[in-house]
């Protein structure tokens, strides 16, 4: 196969795995969900109009290397090379199947040597993608430094007496933070662009057999950019002073300060996470007012707020009402998206001065926006402790306020700036 054809066949099957199984009756929305799907597990955000061009190879020459990588970490790979390589390992497989199939032709052969030649095949079949001992590894870590960024992070290892055919330490949820190990190497120093509490993974093939984990706090609020399409890579932003007329927020002139290319499109995080914060993910009641100033002129200006949890997430995306799609929310596993399901509750000017509540009480979730309750979920998981606070926008950021409560009433932090 082509590396055209491996191009076209990779994304229908993205769109199988998410229901749509007849490319001629896929609507121009169909593809934009397709490459929503695309945008999240990579980063990287490619139009339907592409896609949908892809998928009916209507392509000459070979997409954009960040397209061809989008494809390949939706299959869990970290590049196009790395992703096609697997895919050329596949083909001599399927043609030694072949050849075996024709060597030994069933019509040319007794029935008793068939059961033989059969029961060999299956008692003897390759297990390519099996774990076994996994119980025998081992998987711990130590910070090089206490609160600084970037922090390195040593893994030590041993994967020795474990079978199986590849292995990865992953430094969190992202899937793209995976690097791939050896045996009989036991140690693997890597580096935390951004802070957080972060779920460290030892992965035997597709498997998560060990876990750590690591926190890495700020001692402040701290700030950084990303950018929203294609490149990841972590601007940090330093700042004499975050006050902004009284709120938590930055200017245009200190982002052109810290060289931060304002007419790209980004992603600007003001985080803050704690040492330890002793706060129930499952049971408090946080408060805030925020608005935004827009960096660029955005079609759908938005603001995140996130509080981040040990296990899981708790987060909301908030928009203009023209672009309700474009919203989100999110409580454990209840993952809800505006694209298909009714968000227009939690849209508003993000532009004006907004005060959101957020209450949970034994993982019923509870949300207010200016005093009225717009949206309520159950969720299931153990989402354990609080870890940090996020705003995180397309814009500025102004928080003039951030109160935390715990359920009995005791205050975990506020900050009127």
């Amino acid at each position: 196969m082509n590396e055209q054809a491996l191009v076209k066949t990779s994304i229908i099957e993205i769109f199988n795995k998410n229901g749509y199984s007849d490319l001629t009756r896929m609507t121009q929305r169909d593809f934009d969900h397709i490459g929503e799907q695309l945008q999240q597990k990579s980063g990287i955000l490619i139009s339907g109009t592409t896609i949908k061009r892809l998928a009916h190879g209507e392509f000459t020459r070979l997409p954009q290397i960040a397209t061809l990588n989008a494809i390949a970490n939706y299959y869990n790979y970290k590049t196009w090379q790395d992703f096609k390589a697997s895919k050329i390992e596949e083909e001599p497989e399927k043609e030694s199947t072949k050849k075996l199939r024709r060597r030994f032709s069933i019509k040319y052969l007794s029935i008793p040597v068939v059961i033989i030649i059969l029961g060999s095949l299956y008692f003897f079949r390759p297990t390519k993608g099996t774990v076994n001992h996994a119980e025998k590894a081992s998987f711990s870590f130590r910070k090089t430094t206490p609160n600084d960024l970037p922090n390195s992070v040593v893994f030590s290892y041993n994967i020795d007496e474990v079978q199986a055919d590849s292995f990865f330490i992953q430094q969190s949820w992202d899937k793209n933070r995976r690097i791939r190990i050896y045996k009989n190497n036991y140690t693997l120093t890597d580096i935390y662009y951004e802070p957080g509490y972060h779920i460290a993974k030892l992965i035997a093939n597709d498997s998560v057999i060990k876990t750590a984990d690591v926190s890495i706090p700020t001692d402040r609020w701290f700030f950084y950019a990303i950018d929203n399409i294609a490149n990841y890579s972590t601007q940090y932003i330093k700042v004499d002073t975050f006050n902004n007329n009284g709120s938590l927020g930055l200017s245009i002139q200190q982002l052109q300060k810290n060289n931060i290319e304002v007419s790209k499109d980004k992603r600007y995080h003001y985080v803050y996470f704690p040492s330890q914060m002793n706060i129930p993910a499952d049971n408090f009641q946080y408060k805030t007012r925020v608005r935004m100033q827009e960096v660029r002129n955005s079609l759908c200006p938005y603001i995140e707020i996130e509080l981040y949890c040990q296990r899981w997430f708790i987060n909301m995306r908030c928009t203009t009402k023209g672009c309700a799609h474009e919203a989100f929310i999110i409580f454990g596993e209840q993952f809800k998206k505006g694209i298909d399901n009714d968000l227009l509750p939690i849209t508003f000017d993000v532009s004006q001065w907004t005060d959101i509540e957020i209450t949970v009480k034994n993982k019923v979730a509870v949300v207010k926006i200016n005093g009225k309750e717009v949206f309520s979920t159950r969720y299931t998981t153990n989402t354990k402790y609080l870890a940090g606070l996020g705003y995180i926008s397309n814009g500025l950021c102004e928080v003039d306020r951030v109160e935390l409560y715990s359920l009995d009433g005791k205050l975990m932090y506020k900050n009127e700036f």
